[in-house]
């Protein structure tokens, strides 16, 4: 049997970007990418803390260090810009293997959105 687990999350992050005139996806400070073992478009989940929205997306690397978390084309409807976000990857795991896996979870700095 397989399961679906959480992979990688980061934890509340600041949107500082809202642009609908793009053609879609997250773009993430590269950093946090590394530090939450995810990569170019990979799909994710978002959850705006602010109004409660849930919904899926796939990763743009960002400039490195720059904190920059921009949600792009129509998601950009569903976030304003400093809206606290939670970003969430899954993977799928046998039964095993998941009793064991440990997620890969990052919390930056809520200003900055820059690790600590």
């Amino acid at each position: 049997m397989q399961v679906e687990v959480v992979k990688s999350k980061i934890h509340r992050v600041k949107v500082t970007g809202a642009d609908l005139n793009y053609i879609g996806s997250i773009t993430i400070d590269e950093a946090l990418l590394e530090a939450a073992n995810m990569i170019e478009g990979e799909k994710v989940s978002i959850v705006n803390v602010n109004n409660g929205e849930r919904f899926e997306t796939y990763i743009i690397p960002g400039t490195r260090d720059s904190g920059e978390i921009c949600l792009n084309g129509p998601a950009a409807r569903k976030v304003h810009k400093g809206d606290i976000v939670i970003i969430i990857s899954y993977g799928i795991l046998d039964f095993e293997q998941a009793k064991i896996f440990k997620p890969a979870i990052v919390f930056p700095d809520e200003q900055t959105n820059l690790l600590r």
